[in-house]
């Protein structure tokens, strides 16, 4: 006689993040002395405020001229004319919820029916307790034309699109996320 099993618990991303997703270039969506090259340094923080140690941050983007070297380019994959451009970087958080990210800033991206995306990164979240990764984006406060016409933060409502910008810093730009709570970040289901 078959012995019925009850209902499983959900597994969740972590805590395996620190152990097995490790990479110690993966901040480095280019090469450190590439010229342009600037850092987005960022908090991942809790509802209550409260820091996510164990969390980590992927990135993707286009290269400077708006393209990326993948077969999903409407385009046509090319090779980045940035020599060591990668367009990808991971960043695990460290013991005070910090994650950086090495990179230069984005071109804009057309869209298929004629528009144009503002230059952007799109940001994975994944960490202990989340169930799938949480999937937001980065805009550049100096781009503020392309912001406007960017038909994605444009679908976004008003009084939430400053939790997609970020803010510019020494080094280059800063970026928190709040999971949630009262500044929660948008997060795209894609």
């Amino acid at each position: 006689m078959s012995e019925q099993l009850g209902v499983m618990p959900a597994q969740t991303v972590g805590p395996y993040l620190h152990i097995g997703l490790r990479w110690p270039d993966g901040p480095y969506v280019v090469p450190e002395g590439t010229p342009g090259a600037f850092w987005i340094r960022g908090r991942i923080v809790d509802g209550t405020g409260t820091p996510v140690v164990d969390a980590m941050v992927e990135s993707w983007q286009a290269d400077p001229d708006g393209r990326f070297d993948h077969p999903d380019d409407p385009r046509g994959a090319r090779q980045p004319a940035l020599a060591g451009f990668r367009g990808f970087g991971r960043s695990e958080t460290d013991g005070q919820g910090w994650y950086r990210l090495l990179t230069v800033k984005p071109g804009s991206l057309p869209e298929p029916d004629g528009g144009t995306e503002a230059p952007h990164l799109a940001l994975s979240v994944f960490g202990r307790g989340l169930l799938h990764r949480l999937v937001t984006r980065l805009y550049f406060p100096d781009e503020q034309a392309a912001n406007a016409a960017d038909p994605v933060l444009g679908s976004v409502d008003a009084d939430r699109r400053g939790t997609l910008l970020a803010s510019p810093a020494s080094d280059g730009f800063r970026f928190d996320i709040h999971l949630q709570g009262d500044h929660e970040t948008v997060f795209f289901a894609v």
